[in-house]
Parts: C-alpha cells; structure tokens; sequence
C-alpha cells in the first residue's frame, strides 16, 4: 500500500509503463487471427497483461485505501495522481 500521492504516482508510473509493453507487443506481433502468434509470443504477451493487470489492481486498491484512510473523495485522489 502507499502512504503518500508520490508512493501512488510511482505506482501509476508503473503501471502505465507496463501497459505500454503490452501495447508494444501488441502492435509488434500484429493481431494472432491474421497470422498466430508462436507459442513463445503468447507467454511473453501474456505474461506482460498479467503484470500490468496486478500492477494496475495494486495502484487501484491502493488509492481505495488512501482515499479510505484519510477521509478523502477515491475519486479525486484517482485524478489527482493522474495528473501528476
């Protein structure tokens, strides 16, 4: 869990970096209908969607739970790291 927006930030930071290397893959092993992908693209592809999918469930837990602790709107703390 995070204790400040920084921890939240760096979290946010992390998972929109591993996104961005699922959508890297994505586009560099182009659709698996129109030519199927190997067996070893399929690990690594989705090996790199189950490490954004947790990453992004921990940044979302964790803005739940700062919201929850300090009285604030989940909402806006949501934005607020966005924005950052």
């Amino acid at each position: 869990m995070a204790d400040t927006i920084e921890e939240l930030v760096g979290m946010r930071r992390a998972a929109d970096e591993a996104h961005a290397r699922v959508m890297e893959l994505r586009e560099g092993f182009g659709p698996p209908a129109t030519e199927p992908w190997s067996e070893a693209q399929t690990t690594t592809y989705e090996t790199a969607w189950r490490a954004w999918r947790e990453l992004e469930r921990d940044l979302q837990e964790a803005i739940t739970q700062y919201a929850k602790n300090g009285g604030l709107d989940r909402n806006d703390i949501e934005q607020t790291v966005r924005n950052a």
